[in-house]
């Protein structure tokens, strides 16, 4: 009997995978990179003209598009074909620190909202490769979730530079705080790739994100793929695109 049980809930397991792929090819996986290769880059070559994103910055290899979910999310794209979590292209030291500049364009929340957006109370997130629904690699700039908030403030005096587990919106991260310039001098994704045990084979299993910490600091987030947890690495549930958190 304990054997069939086992058995039922890894086909549970296999049939969830198979319908999460399947949900995963029906979309137009490609949509992102057609608006950034065909639209915002042309436009911003030929014109000067960055529409529909809203910044094409050719040396530094990004566009940023206003995300039609949520009034203030926005995706940082590279210019270059990268698909996501899993591209080698994101452990090359050449490569742009795509994170440490998607940190750099929150200021573009508070511009569009027309006030100040408080750092404490945004976010940064990629999906692992089987969380994700765009084969073009995107980071959400966005708001927080309140209860996420929360739980890190109350992390905040035992986090370290050293990778811990701590259960968020129910599922296991590996966190560690960052300084500023260390975000910037290295990336993130190379961070991971070095630190994390078991990592640099399978980058496309994890989820990342970035918050910032009560005390100033940042907490770089990485949420690892599983399957029997139902858990599809997407980091991007630890935001709140409707911005909860900036209603008084």
């Amino acid at each position: 009997m304990r054997g069939h049980r086992l058995i039922a809930l890894l086909l549970l397991v296999l049939m969830s995978g198979l319908v999460i792929a399947a949900i995963h090819l029906q979309k137009n996986s490609n949509a992102l990179w057609q608006i950034v290769s065909e639209k915002c880059e042309p436009n911003q070559r030929t014109m000067g003209l960055p529409a529909p994103c809203q910044r094409v910055d050719r040396e530094n290899g990004y566009a940023l598009l206003k995300d039609l979910n949520g009034p203030l999310q926005y995706l940082l794209i590279p210019l270059a074909k990268i698909t996501g979590m899993e591209s080698s292209s994101l452990l090359n030291p050449a490569t742009p620190n795509f994170i440490a500049l998607a940190w750099q364009s929150r200021e573009q929340l508070a511009l569009r909202r027309g006030a100040p957006v408080a750092d404490s109370a945004l976010s940064l997130a990629i999906n692992a490769e089987y969380g994700r629904t765009q084969n073009q690699l995107h980071i959400h700039i966005s708001c927080l979730r309140p209860d996420v908030r929360r739980a890190l403030d109350r992390l905040t005096p035992a986090l370290s530079r050293r990778w811990q587990a701590e259960t968020l919106h129910q599922h296991t991260y590996l966190i560690r705080t960052l300084t500023l310039p260390e975000l910037t001098r290295q990336s993130l994704f190379i961070r991971i790739a070095q630190e994390i045990p078991d990592a640099r084979g399978e980058m496309g299993k994890y989820g990342v994100a970035i918050a910032q910490l009560s005390d100033g600091r940042l907490a770089a987030l990485a949420l690892e793929r599983n399957w029997l947890l139902l858990n599809r690495g997407s980091a991007e549930e630890l935001q709140d695109h409707s911005c909860q958190i900036l209603q008084p």
